[in-house]
């Protein structure tokens, strides 16, 4: 088969769709499940030595490789939409469509979260390293900076778990609502209700709704399944809803 077919170019899109992702996902969990649980144990010469020299190089890959997994998902949902079943655009009417949507909409979120929030405080905490290292001051706003990134990409691994489970779903077990079958309207409200209360506490930190399910990566990995398994009840209400 000749890549340069409109076959082959979507599938060169997915093949970087999926080597972006699996470098995303994998740095967030190497950040969340590794470095994190490193640093607390970790003296506070070697932790900013590490903090220099070893967290830029991993946050480059970090946001360059989420971009691409943004970019490349953006690409096929918009050249391709035949795939989820809705022909031309209208792919958030079929089951498939619907499914593949959820997904999109928090890997956009956590994309937006990467560049947003993670990288903007961690580079206050770099520099703030960098300036102790070089004989200068802390930035006092380095605490607080990087409290902020913690919960950001704790956030991010709540959403990764759904986030995959509807990925995963599009292809091999569509189990979200369409047009014809089900409630796409309340759905949708759901499902924004709930992204929106995860994000708000990414957004507000310490002053959101809660935070203890953020505190500790066990946690967050368990509120993710938590979350997972809430999204599927509502796509299994709402299929069957009159409403």
């Amino acid at each position: 088969m000749n890549l340069l077919s409109q076959a082959g170019v979507e599938f060169l899109m997915r093949w970087g769709h999926f080597m972006a992702g699996i470098t995303w996902i994998g740095l967030l969990y190497y950040f969340n499940f590794v470095q994190g649980a490193f640093f607390a144990e970790a003296s506070a010469g070697t932790k900013n030595e590490a903090t220099v020299k070893l967290v830029p190089r991993a946050l480059w890959w970090f946001r360059y490789a989420a971009l691409l997994t943004w970019l490349t998902g953006v690409v096929i949902l918009l050249l391709y939409p035949a795939n989820y079943g809705g022909g031309s655009h209208a792919i958030y009417t079929t089951e498939k469509g619907t499914t593949i949507l959820v997904g999109s909409l928090l890997g956009t979120i956590m994309m937006l979260n990467v560049w947003g929030i993670i990288w903007r405080k961690q580079k206050v905490i770099i520099a703030s390293t960098a300036s102790v290292l070089a004989g200068g001051e802390a930035n006092p706003a380095a605490a607080s900076a990087g409290r902020r990134a913690l919960l950001a990409s704790r956030t991010n691994v709540v959403m990764s778990i759904p986030m995959l489970f509807s990925m995963a779903g599009a292809s091999h077990f569509a189990w979200a609502p369409s047009k014809t079958g089900g409630s796409l309207g309340l759905f949708w409200l759901l499902i924004l209700a709930i992204v929106a209360v995860l994000e708000y506490n990414a957004i507000a930190g310490d002053k959101g709704i809660t935070t203890k399910f953020l505190d500790k990566h066990k946690d967050a990995i368990t509120a993710g399944f938590v979350v997972t398994a809430l999204i599927y009840a509502i796509a299994m209400f709402t299929t069957h809803s009159p409403v």
